[in-house]
């Protein structure tokens, strides 16, 4: 037997490493390095070099299932389909259109996504659809686009980091999320630049830090807002950067010079001198950069926090400018792309406003409908999951696992339960597939061919490298299945480069123009960076780095926002004295749904913890291993204790990788940031009790 070796990608991270993938004559695929991808140059992680294991038929879903009595049964994909499109039609006629909701995944394709949107809108006529996305970096983009009228990820590639000064890393430990990432970082400082690492636990990040900042969890605006009291207070603003490339100063600089060091030292418990050094560190060299990730964005406050730490860099000159900038880590595969085209609740294609009555012609003439037909804007991700039994009756899902990834879980479990309908497609029978009336199984990375936007804002090909098992199909044939059941035979093609092609139609003069990126580009170019327009007068080459000349502002400006700083929307008190924090580690991803049913990833990370501090495990008479109980106001989880100088004192920490009693979001609070309706995951009062034999 011939085997060919495929060039493609990762199907975790928004890296979206490169790696080559090869079907081996004996049965099995391969996974080797790709050493011409120059996010990774061939570092894989321990999740990525067995990302083929999930592909074995031993582990997914090989045959849709259908619900009957208590139990899911095998049966056929025409069988399958109709009931999904009798139960959408079922709760549309009995409730209206918008009592059916759609929750997509930021895992899914470009591709997926575009047809995931079109299809809420068009076929089922609801305004009803977000996506998980909207936990990953949503105050990050709603940040970015109030201060620079744009959302990319990193405005810059991962490849000027070892180039610039200083990086102040806010809330990530990459080290274990990302770990190909952290090669950028020490060579970083092997160039002589500085790492600053702000984060309430010394991870394996942080132990690479020239300075480690552990501030008290949701403390993170104010720490950003004292840094920029220092920098007017010690007289190191650029004022002529100010003065030409930047709006509304005046009114962040007597917001931040409230915030005096010693009472930023006060609520934060980052001392006065580590702040000053921060300052120095940070100002010190020509260049430099601030990249956050979910410690201080999934707050209820994570908008206004990254914007504070927004406006530390516009301050210092350090936007806009070469080997500078603010970015964002997007998490999730395709959290970018996925954002980007159709599946968000406020979104049309090409990061248009589902509110602009010029984006919704653009976009129905691409679609061949009436603009007015196209529902407005609807719930956000949290919002949609809590109104499921209620007002949303019937739900389609696809590529999520709520039941252990959203906020207040055992709550949203018991809405999933409580709906009339639910469909789900998925690659494994995860712990939402398994509640579902119907379960389809779907093609996954290796097995179907689109396109994906890594947190460089680098649009990238994946390539079909192998044949799925006989009785799955793609999210494109389902979406295609149920339009044409539901009575709209056309616009729903199942190639996915036929629709990138609509897709770039749909995305052309939006804010994320794809319209001059090509399956043939992406292939010869190891990826294109957006916006990348349609050039009559030849080939755009794409855009590695944004606002070098201007910000995408009306007046080429970019915005400071005055913020102050607030407290937890849930803080400690007699009863619920100390605060969780939660996030991921190096063998699991997100939710596990997929890295749970790896044997290699499992022996790594076998279960949930409780990493507590000594004096915290004395108090409790906890041993290191003992099972431990973490109580909030939503509910208790129960798993072993990891004692460990590594934390704060007045804070524990949970993976939330797991269901069932160790599940962490049992305990976090879906307490909604207002503008990006994120939920604070990052920080909730609770209390913490041995369980006793």
């Amino acid at each position: 037997m011939e085997t060919t070796s495929t060039p493609t990608h990762c199907p975790y991270c928004a890296l979206q490493c490169g790696m080559t993938v090869t079907p081996l004559p004996r049965g099995g695929v391969e996974v080797t390095e790709r050493p011409d991808f120059p996010v990774n140059r061939g570092a894989l992680c321990g999740k990525g070099r067995t990302a083929a294991e999930v592909l074995s038929s031993a582990v997914r879903l090989t045959s849709p299932l259908v619900r009957s009595g208590d139990a899911l049964v095998p049966a056929s994909w025409d069988e399958a389909l109709d009931r999904i499109a009798a139960g959408l039609s079922s709760a549309r006629a009995g409730y209206g259109p918008d009592a059916v909701g759609v929750f997509g995944g930021g895992g899914l394709t470009n591709e997926k996504a575009y047809a995931l949107g079109k299809f809420a809108r068009v076929v089922l006529g609801t305004s009803q659809i977000d996506y998980n996305g909207r936990f990953c970096m949503s105050s990050a983009a709603a940040a970015g686009l109030k201060a620079f009228g744009l959302d990319r990820g990193l405005p810059f590639p991962l490849e000027d980091i070892p180039k610039t000064g200083c990086v102040i890393l806010v809330g990530s430990n990459l080290a274990e999320t990302m770990p190909p990432s952290l090669r950028f970082f020490r060579e970083l400082r092997e160039n002589g630049g500085t790492l600053i690492v702000v984060d309430p636990r010394r991870t394996r990040t942080a132990e690479q830090a020239d300075l480690h900042l552990a501030p008290r969890p949701g403390t993170d605006l104010a720490l950003a807002l004292g840094l920029l009291h220092l920098v007017v207070a010690e007289g190191r603003t650029d004022e002529e950067y100010i003065r030409e490339r930047t709006t509304g100063w005046e009114e962040a600089r007597a917001a931040a010079m409230a915030h005096w060091p010693e009472h930023v030292e006060r609520i934060t418990g980052v001392s006065v001198p580590q702040l000053r050094e921060a300052v120095r560190m940070f100002c010190a060299p020509e260049a430099a950069m601030v990249l956050t990730a979910r410690g201080p964005e999934q707050q209820s406050k994570g908008t206004d926090t990254v914007g504070a730490w927004i406006n530390l860099c516009l301050a210092t000159g350090r936007a806009g400018r070469p080997l500078s900038g603010y970015g964002c880590l997007t998490g999730q595969g395709n959290g970018q792309g996925g954002r980007e085209h159709g599946q968000k609740a406020d979104q049309l294609p090409g990061y248009r406003k589902l509110d602009d009555p010029a984006a919704r012609r653009h976009v129905a003439e691409v679609w061949g409908v009436d603009p007015d037909s196209l529902p407005g804007p609807g719930r956000s991700a949290y919002e949609l999951l809590d109104a499921l039994g209620t007002d949303i009756r019937a739900l389609l899902l696809m590529g999520s696992n709520p039941v252990v990834s959203a906020p207040r879980a055992a709550h949203i479990e018991g809405r999933l339960r409580s709906l009339d309908f639910l469909a789900v497609a998925d690659v494994v029978l995860s712990e939402t597939a398994a509640l579902a009336d119907v379960v389809l199984p779907v093609t996954q990375w290796a097995e179907e061919t689109g396109t994906t936007t890594s947190l460089e804002g680098r649009v990238l090909l994946r390539r079909r490298a192998v044949t799925a098992p006989e009785g799955i199909r793609g999210d494109l044939e389902v979406l295609h299945g149920l339009a044409a059941r539901l009575g709209v035979e056309k616009g729903f093609p199942t190639d996915a480069e036929e629709v990138f092609t609509e897709l770039r139609r749909a995305s052309a003069g939006g804010p994320a123009d794809y319209s001059g990126i090509t399956y043939d580009r992406l292939a010869a170019e190891n990826g294109v960076f957006w916006p990348c327009p349609e050039d009559e007068a030849g080939v755009h080459p794409g855009t590695p780095r944004l606002f070098l000349d201007r910000f995408a502002t009306g007046d080429g400006r970019a915005r400071f926002v005055a913020v102050t700083h607030r407290g937890l929307a849930e803080e400690p008190d007699d009863e619920y004295p100390l605060v969780l924090t939660t996030g991921r580690v190096v063998s699991q991803y997100q939710s596990g749904a997929q890295t749970r049913r790896v044997a290699e990833l499992n022996a790594a990370a076998p279960g949930p913890f409780v990493e507590l501090h000594p004096r915290l495990a004395a108090r409790l008479g906890a041993a290191d291993g003992d099972p431990v109980a973490v109580v909030s106001r939503r509910g208790r989880a129960v798993a072993p204790a990891r004692v460990t100088t590594a934390i704060r004192p007045d804070t524990v920490f949970m993976p939330f990788h797991w269901p069932g009693e160790g599940r962490a979001n049992t305990l976090t609070n879906p307490a909604l940031d207002p503008t990006s309706r994120m939920p604070e995951f990052k920080a909730c009062a609770v209390r913490v009790e041995a369980v006793r034999p």
